[in-house]
């Protein structure tokens, strides 16, 4: 019987080689491909990240601006209530010397604080003859800030001033300038050591030109509209 070996450099044995080494090329390329593959997962860019990162981690929200607390003057009327004590509960006006009048407590000076410290300083005063009284203070009349407008408007007079407030703010709640006005020639007074005149030209400001003399009044201030 005679046996047949594959020599080296057989025809016979060129076929099972080949295959086997396409078979090592394919597994090769497969394993390439599969580190060269993007993730499914998707990669936040460089704004994306930065974008995060100014917002704080965990999602923390950006902290929002609060508006000035109102600051109570002489002569504003408040509104005290102390729950399930109608005796105390009451409206009490500032005095001219910046003290209120309560009873259990007398005299309380409360101007230039805020509502909220005031409603702390009564509930420490009302401690000590009361049982965890519950207080609360609000501003039930604006009257020792005012500014005042008059002249050419809708409705001159006397305002308050809850919150910051310019000159064309001033004339929007005074209803609008009437038809007549004089649009260039308005002016604020306003008084101290000296009385002084601020120029306001209406029509330049409403166009974006010298937006300065839009100014933020002050208590006592006057707008004249000729």
């Amino acid at each position: 019987m005679i046996v047949r070996t594959n020599r080296p450099g057989s025809r016979m044995g060129q076929p099972r080689t080949w295959i086997v080494s396409g078979l090592m090329l394919m597994v090769s390329l497969f394993s390439l491909g599969q580190q060269n593959t993007p993730s499914s997962q998707p990669v936040a860019s460089r704004s994306n990240a930065k974008q995060y990162d100014d917002r704080g981690s965990v999602g923390r929200d950006v902290p929002v601006s609060r508006e000035e607390e109102y600051i109570v003057g002489e002569g504003d009327l408040l509104r005290i209530n102390v729950w399930k004590e109608p005796e105390v509960s009451q409206n009490v006006a500032v005095r001219p010397d910046g003290n209120i009048t309560l009873p259990l407590v007398n005299e309380i000076r409360v101007s230039g604080l805020s509502p909220k410290q005031i409603q702390q300083l009564v509930t420490e005063k009302l401690t000590s003859v009361l049982t965890n009284p519950q207080v609360t203070v609000t501003v039930v009349e604006v009257r020792s800030k005012m500014v005042y407008i008059t002249g050419e408007v809708g409705k001159p007079g006397a305002y308050p001033v809850i919150a910051p407030m310019n000159v064309l703010q001033l004339i929007a709640r005074a209803g609008g300038l009437n038809e007549f006005a004089n649009r260039k020639e308005i002016y604020v007074l306003r008084a101290g050591n000296q009385q002084i005149r601020l120029r306001f030209n209406y029509k330049e400001v409403v166009k974006g030109r010298n937006p300065e003399q839009n100014i933020i009044l002050q208590s006592g201030d006057t707008v004249v509209v000729p």
